[in-house]
């Protein structure tokens, strides 16, 4: 990255702003999103370890759109298992359906109908084939405790899985014939959603939005071919204990995670898990400063997690005075995670797709997305409703008293009290789904089109190329507010 002037003070993301520069990039979809630090990943984009944000919904989501999701470490070791190999069970691009048999009732279908973007449940019968489908407007009128039988749909269009099998065509190029096929058959049916079939018992769902995003998304993969998971530990206690126990469970990235990165436990916990040869990216953080990620790369790890107090969950330079703003960290940072070998992820304070174009223009591999993607069907939360009718879920900071206390739930109620006293982070705040973006692939198109266009406005068909091509200013707080759009006439 080049500056029209150099800074002579630390940048958040608001200061700055991108200057278009020759290009020869003559598409957004002739850009490579992928990243560069051996996750594999094809989008470079990571959803955080937070318990109201990542959950198995997530990971699957993420993990087939060629991202990736960490699973938070206060979990237990056996529902991380479990969730892990469920993970891996989903297919590379059918989603995982909503199911129900026809004798469940209209009021079990209207609990789970929030769980997915698209609303709609699929109806099957006792062999698990393919009986109907049931949305909201199948219900009006209807009573709460009728059965499904009597009220589904019969559904026109049940799509063949082995279609998706022949020459693993799906998902990996705009021209997947069988992607086509299945969208073309939807359009001629008058459908944006159809179950999906394997031997006559039913293996998933497609919509319409989905077969479009298969042929623009890569999914992220593992040597077997199935879909990537990363989880995060703590610093405290079996480090190398619970590192294994993920290992063997499959997990793809391991993350050592803590608000402070840098110091001896950290670098006891590096040491615990490099003896292990764990052969998967080892990611450890968070710092902002050069010098602390020099450490922590000569200490094991692959990736340095930079941010700390950027978060919309976190108070912690509200409380503490400490941190720094987050565009000067990530540069400062990248810079000397390539010059010792490694890499760096830009960890919270994103708000709007320019801000991520910015952490990746500054250096960073990938971005790492909180907040923003807990409002959205695929977080782990409960559907809630305001006074108004808005649909929100509750979102939580990971050092707030809330999560603090899930974290030492073991411990005797006297420990967990006395703990909970000391609250960096936000224990509670309504998350508003997006009437227009829903669902987290929703946001990952938005991001991704806005990266795409940054990146061929600077001329860089690569990530490698963006870091190199583009060029940066410093803007005042009136300059970023004219770039902001107008929502209605002034």
């Amino acid at each position: 990255m080049r500056f029209l002037s150099e800074p002579t003070t630390d940048l958040t993301y608001s200061d700055i702003f991108l200057v278009p520069s020759r290009s020869d990039v003559t598409s957004r979809l002739d850009v490579d999103l992928a990243a560069d630090d051996g996750t594999g990943s094809t989008i470079p984009l990571v959803v955080a370890n937070m318990t109201a944000v990542t959950g198995k919904r997530m990971a699957e989501t993420m993990a087939r759109r060629g991202g990736l999701a960490v699973l938070p470490q206060d979990v237990p070791l056996d529902v991380l298992r479990s969730v892990t190999a469920w993970v891996k069970a989903r297919h590379a691009v059918f989603e995982t359906p909503v199911s129900l048999r026809e004798s469940n009732t209209v009021i079990d279908a209207l609990h789970l109908m929030g769980k997915r973007p698209h609303g709609a449940v699929v109806v099957v019968d006792d062999a698990g084939a393919v009986a109907g489908v049931v949305r909201a407007a199948d219900f009006e009128g209807q009573d709460r405790f009728a059965s499904l039988a009597s009220v589904m749909r019969h559904q026109p269009l049940v799509l063949d899985a082995a279609e998706f099998d022949a020459g693993n065509d799906a998902g990996f190029g705009a021209s997947a014939p069988s992607l086509r096929r299945a969208f073309d058959a939807m359009d001629a049916a008058g459908t944006d959603f159809a179950p999906v079939q394997r031997d006559g018992v039913l293996a998933g769902v497609l919509t319409r939005k989905g077969a479009l995003r298969s042929t623009l998304y890569r999914p992220s993969l593992d040597a077997g071919g199935a879909l990537k998971v990363a989880a995060a530990v703590g610093i405290n206690g079996d480090v190398a204990g619970r590192a294994a126990e993920l290992l063997a469970a499959g997990v793809n990235v391991l993350v050592l995670d803590t608000a402070h990165g840098h110091q001896q436990k950290m670098f006891d916990a590096l040491a615990a898990v490099r003896s292990l040869d764990p052969g998967v990216p080892v990611v450890a953080g968070n710092v902002v400063t050069a010098e602390a990620t020099r450490e922590l790369i000569r200490a094991g790890a692959d990736i340095v997690k930079v941010g700390v107090g950027p978060g919309a969950m976190c108070t912690t330079r509200m409380m503490t005075a400490v941190g720094r703003p987050q565009f000067s960290a990530v540069l400062e940072c990248s810079a000397a995670a390539r010059a010792a070998g490694g890499r760096v992820w830009a960890d919270g304070g994103v708000r709007y797709p320019r801000d991520v174009a910015l952490a990746l223009a500054a250096g960073a591999s990938q971005v790492m997305i909180g907040s923003w993607f807990a409002g959205t069907h695929e977080s782990p939360g409960d559907l809630q409703q305001d006074a108004s009718g808005r649909q929100f879920k509750e979102s939580f900071g990971m050092a707030s008293a809330r999560a603090v206390q899930n974290r030492n739930q073991r411990e005797g109620a006297f420990e967990r009290d006395r703990k909970a006293l000391f609250e960096e982070g936000i224990s509670t705040s309504r998350m508003y789904l997006d009437a227009a973006r829903p669902g987290v692939e929703d946001l990952l198109d938005m991001i991704t089109a806005g990266l795409r266009s940054s990146m061929s406005y600077a001329g860089a068909a690569d990530l490698a190329a963006f870091r190199e091509r583009a060029v940066a200013g410093i803007q005042s707080a009136a300059g970023y507010e004219e770039g902001r759009p107008v929502p209605q006439s002034w």
